[in-house]
């Protein structure tokens, strides 16, 4: 039984769906779409789990059923490809209200065909995975159904307890004593925990009324070419230019990247899904106009970061070592629909949940395929976030989409 831990923060936290949305080069076939995600479920536990209980310890888990989770519609409809608004749509309805997922599983998928090709959309939930997982089971998905490639049973397990973090990375003084301050207050208060049923009812109607709007955009071969090459010119990655973009455009002086940890957990196997992902800030006053000067800021910031532990694994060691009340409480108490000023105070604070005013820009990075023709990544909407961009780039071909609120 693998109980959630760190990935708690994502648990009462509504908008956390995402998709890949993909463009496969086979004809259209029922029978093989639906052998795809069979396969699939039989390699992943975690497609066959719903939400857990234990009511003694107040903690989740992954229940892993005897059968398939994956809600899987093969549509009679016909998309003209990748860029047809149906698509979006289709996105829209299914991310439209908050998932019960005690019930519903974690994964919903929606195919059709699309002239020689065929169309996939599958929509995660955060706690099945991050989207460089999300990707990789695409691209399972993808060679199974093209090639009848054929993939083995991976376990998956997460991050378990603080021992799982690397011994350099605990936080610094200023962080642990807000945590410790958090812990201590949330106990005096007295609180009986804030229960999923009541959490679900306040987010399925905060999602109904939440106006995000999704568009895409996309970046030809020749002008990603010119990109690249410029970027390496200036030393910088595609990553750092597109940070200095936003930064410039967006008049912020903060944006939050996730950043792929995988490599460093030992207990991490090639293919598995869950969440293996931390996330940080960069923040840059007073960015200026110049995108090839603030690319390099940029740059050096990043590495800065990732090359210090105490900065990198900071959000996880937080997760880690609040008590788990006070982050499913920190959703709902930062909006004023729970009466927990410890929750509260996280929630603000930490999570930036009283109003939306973040940026952020995941880059799942780039893949050469020769079973997906093109592909795009939705990032989730998370409620503290104004706008977030999604990157993906196959086969030289950038797609980038972008979630934002008015």
């Amino acid at each position: 039984m693998e109980k959630i831990f760190t990935e708690r923060a994502h648990l009462m936290c509504p908008g956390m769906n995402f998709g890949i949305a993909m463009s496969v080069n086979s004809i259209f076939d029922k029978e093989r779409i639906t052998a795809a995600f069979e396969m699939a479920a039989e390699n992943h536990p975690f497609l066959n789990a719903v939400l857990g209980y234990e009511k003694a310890d107040n903690s989740y888990f992954y229940d892993v059923t005897g059968s398939s989770k994956i809600d899987l519609k093969i549509s009679d409809e016909s998309l003209t490809g990748i860029d047809d608004p149906k698509l979006l749509d289709e996105y829209k309805r299914l991310t439209g209200y908050d998932w019960d997922i005690r019930t519903e599983g974690m994964l919903k998928a929606v195919v059709w065909k699309a002239e020689d090709n065929t169309v996939f959309l599958l929509i995660f939930h955060h706690l099945l995975a991050d989207g460089r997982g999300a990707l990789g089971l695409a691209e399972e998905i993808a060679q199974i159904y093209v090639g009848n490639a054929v993939f083995h049973a991976v376990s998956e397990k997460l991050i378990s307890s603080e021992d799982d973090l690397p011994v350099d990375s605990k936080m610094p003084f200023i962080s642990k004593t807000l945590v410790e301050n958090a812990n201590r207050n949330w106990k005096k208060e007295g609180h009986e925990p804030l229960s999923y049923e009541r959490y679900h009812e306040y987010a399925d109607s905060f999602v109904k009324n939440d106006n995000v709007k999704i568009s895409l955009t996309k970046t030809s071969q020749d002008e990603l070419t010119e990109i690249v090459d410029a970027c390496r010119n200036h030393s910088v990655t595609v990553n750092d230019y597109l940070m200095a973009k936003m930064f410039i455009e967006d008049k912020t002086e903060k944006i939050i990247i996730a950043r792929d940890i995988r490599d460093s957990l030992p207990f991490y196997s090639k293919g598995a899904l869950g969440n293996y992902s931390t996330a940080f800030s960069v923040v840059i006053k007073k960015p200026g106009n110049d995108v090839w000067k603030l690319a390099g800021e940029v740059h050096k910031k990043v590495q800065k970061t990732i090359s210090e532990p105490k900065d990198l694994w900071l959000v996880l060691q937080c997760y880690a070592n609040l008590t788990p009340e006070v982050l499913d409480g920190a959703f709902m108490a930062a909006k004023g629909a729970f009466e927990s000023k410890s929750a509260s105070f996280i929630g603000k604070m930490f999570f930036g949940f009283e109003e939306p005013k973040g940026y952020s820009i995941t880059n799942l990075g780039k893949i050469e395929s020769t079973g997906i023709n093109s592909a795009f990544f939705i990032p989730p909407a998370s409620p503290a976030i104004r706008k977030t961009v999604g990157i993906l780039t196959v086969n030289g071909e950038m797609r980038s989409c972008v979630s934002e609120r008015n």
